[in-house]
């Protein structure tokens, strides 16, 4: 994360979800499956205060938050924001479950200070939702973010791409529907498959392909400037390195880093699209983008300009200050 946001993450592994969805190995994810305890909130936090970080938020998240014995969830509540001070430490994020969001729960939320809370979507095909194990439709989906946006918490949505079932167009129409809700985040995780789940026997009995990198890097960068260009903010791309997520890897696109690979390929497109709408002819090719974003321009080690060079161009690139994220400019 930037030094201007900094969650302060705490994982509640499986607590209170109800179903074990297809691609969900809870503690392969977190690395975790001991409860989380309210003493452990002190412990994270009082090191988080060390480090004189601002803009902090505590993030409760592995779990289904909403879902889990309602006195618990207010016992860690509770715990977490007596630690707000607006300055250090400005709320609370949770991750939950569609289906386990009302109206009631919404007023607790607010309450003990929440000031964002993220729905796993994963897909609005509510076929695919039930191929997944997910429990939810796409119509819980969309009922909760209208009950999150009208409590006045931030909306946060995740989506997944090659997920069972799944296919390019379905990713395209659940990303337009996620959009039509209009989330302030959003989190795209590709499908991987890890060891003890219902798509790892899937995926060993012949029955599940999924994707490869290329598909989802690909896939992954036209569906980021359809948020982008909606305002909402792409915060998180694939799975975090780190927590087991690599002792438990069978297959499907895992990079740890997925979201450097995805920003250069979307860079690449729009250099090949000033291309072709310029006409600028092969030989010398002079780029320009942010200074903030020249890496990402030139692609993963230097990925874009290699394959530039493969299609006749020799490039240099500069910094431009004042052009926006994505934007490139021909010198």
């Amino acid at each position: 994360m930037s030094g201007k946001h900094t969650n302060i993450a705490l994982f509640v592994p499986h607590a209170g979800c109800p179903h074990q969805c297809s691609f969900c190995n809870q503690k392969s994810i977190s690395g975790s499956v001991k409860p989380l305890e309210p003493a452990e909130i002190d412990r994270a936090v009082e090191v988080a205060l060390a480090g004189s970080g601002k803009g902090m938020e505590i993030a409760f998240f592995g779990g289904s938050f909403t879902a889990i014995e309602q006195s618990y969830m207010r016992s860690l509540l509770e715990r977490a924001s007596k630690y707000i001070d607006n300055d250090r430490i400005t709320g609370i994020r949770i991750s939950t479950r569609p289906d386990a969001v009302d109206d009631e729960i919404c007023k607790t939320l607010k309450f003990y200070g929440v000031t964002a809370a993220e729905l796993g979507a994963q897909s609005m095909d509510d076929e695919v939702l039930r191929l997944n194990r997910r429990g939810h439709t796409a119509q819980d989906v969309a009922r909760a973010s209208e009950l999150i946006k009208a409590a006045g918490i931030s909306l946060g949505l995740q989506m997944m791409t090659g997920l069972y079932g799944g296919s390019r167009e379905e990713s395209l129409y659940t990303a337009q529907r996620l959009i039509e809700l209009e989330p302030e985040t959003m989190r795209i995780y590709p499908t991987v498959v890890l060891e003890g789940t219902p798509l790892g026997e899937l995926y060993k009995a012949g029955k599940y392909t999924p994707q490869s990198l290329d598909e989802a890097v690909d896939l992954c960068a036209g569906l980021i400037p359809m948020f982008h260009s909606r305002g909402i903010k792409v915060i998180r791309l694939g799975l975090h390195s780190g927590g087991g997520v690599e002792e438990g890897y069978l297959a499907g696109p895992y990079h740890p880093s997925f979201r450097e690979l995805c920003d250069g390929e979307i860079y690449f497109k729009n250099i090949l699209e000033l291309i072709k709408t310029t006409g600028v002819p092969k030989g010398r090719l002079e780029l320009a983008a942010a200074p903030e974003y020249l890496s990402q321009l030139k692609g993963q080690k230097k990925k874009n300009i290699k394959r530039l060079e493969d299609l006749g161009y020799e490039c240099t690139v500069s910094a431009l200050p004042g052009l926006g994220r994505y934007e490139v400019r021909l010198n």
